[in-house]
């Protein structure tokens, strides 16, 4: 399995279209009539980011790799804070070229924290969510693994990948969940919204990955679903958060594809940014697993199950510029698989891409909500 190399040069992900493509999904700044329209106002989309400065606040305060961290916190929430203020005012010329959007915004808050000394201040919550999620996991994969019908148990993995993204610390919904102590894997998958999801392509999903309910037998037998030509040979993952969302969620996912024959690169920040994993911490994770799951095992001991590092120091991400190891990971992928509401959703949803491409994310801003048509902890599942 390789190990994370330093960023290098940005390059575009082979698959993307590029023309036309832009790394943000919503207007962030729609002009006058936006309430008529029915759509988030800039003042909306403005106060998403300031009602997550406490949960950096508190964080970066009780950093232990930073000296004097409590009043480094205070100056970055009030630096930030008047940053925001400046672009509500339309007075950001010297922060970004153009409108806001949602990548320059992340960029701003993450560059406030470093500027500070802060690196990683949600390192320990990462590594405590890593912890508690790996003695969840053995559960979770003989749960899969007892499902026989090759469709129910993509559902179970998707539904997975759900209830795993609710761990987001950069969302001031999720972010209580996690301090209230309700964001429970179990429990979260169980209180789910049912389908159809607020985006719902599920059904295009499954008659693609099982091969379509014209061709299952009556009892939809593992036996026969394995008889079928799998139709992916190489997958890139952009994968999210630490904790239950990269190992209840989508470590389930790749160890699926990869027991069907498909090669799968895991792709994850290169720097860290809020409580996302890195590359750094994905690869001796993926060991940790290794060390009880056969399947994992044998995928990592024959090379169809790595990581690499996406190039990215944001919870978004610009297809655009990734890191050459991703991009030449990448190379001849069948599928992409964009992972969390930073990157399959605030960024990329309406992304164009040369192979199939499978966008999984939960909505934990109402305004995105609004947008999609859903509600808050709606669920967003895009392939094609």
């Amino acid at each position: 399995m390789a190990t994370p190399t330093p960023a290098a040069a940005a390059v575009p992900l082979p698959q993307l279209v590029t023309d036309g493509y832009r790394a943000t999904t919503f207007e962030y700044d729609p002009g006058p009539d936006a309430e008529a329209r029915g759509i988030p106002g800039k003042r909306e989309w403005i106060e998403v980011f300031r009602a997550s400065v406490p949960e950096f606040r508190k964080r970066a305060a009780s950093d232990p790799r930073v000296a004097d961290a409590a009043s480094l916190a205070d100056a970055f929430a009030a630096a930030f804070d008047e940053t925001l203020n400046a672009i509500l005012r339309g007075d950001h010329a010297g922060l970004f070229d153009g409108e806001p959007t949602v990548l320059k915004l992340c960029a701003l808050r993450d560059a406030a924290l470093r500027e500070r000394g802060f690196e990683d201040c949600f390192a320990d919550v990462k590594a405590e969510e890593n912890d508690a999620a790996l003695v969840v996991l053995p559960s979770v994969l003989a749960e899969i693994d007892g499902i026989l019908d090759a469709r129910d148990r993509l559902l179970a993995l998707v539904r997975g990948a759900f209830a795993g993204n609710v761990f987001d610390l950069g969302a001031a919904a999720s972010a209580k969940m996690h301090a209230d102590g309700d964001a429970g894997f179990h429990a979260t998958r169980a209180a789910l919204k049912p389908r159809p999801w607020c985006v719902d392509d599920f059904d295009a999903l499954a008659a693609k990955w099982v091969g379509g309910d014209e061709d299952e037998d009556k009892d939809g037998d593992e036996k026969t679903a394995a008889r079928r030509p799998f139709p992916y040979k190489k997958c890139v993952m952009f994968v999210d958060n630490a904790g239950a969302d990269v190992v209840l969620g989508m470590l389930p996912l790749a160890r699926e594809l990869t027991r069907r024959g498909c090669n799968v690169t895991l792709a994850a920040n290169e720097t860290p940014s809020i409580n996302d994993i890195t590359a750094r911490e994905l690869v001796p994770l993926i060991r940790r697993v290794a060390e009880f799951d056969p399947a994992t095992r044998a995928a990592v001991e024959e090379g169809r199950l790595r990581a690499v590092s996406s190039g990215s120091d944001l919870p978004v991400i610009d297809l655009t510029k990734i890191s050459p190891a991703a991009a030449t990971a990448a190379a001849g992928a069948d599928l992409i698989v964009l992972e969390g509401m930073g990157r399959a959703i605030e960024t990329n949803l309406n992304a164009r891409f040369t192979v199939d491409v499978l966008k999984l994310g939960m909505v934990k801003h109402p305004e995105v909500a609004t947008c999609l048509g859903g509600t808050l902890y709606d669920c967003v599942c895009k392939f094609g």
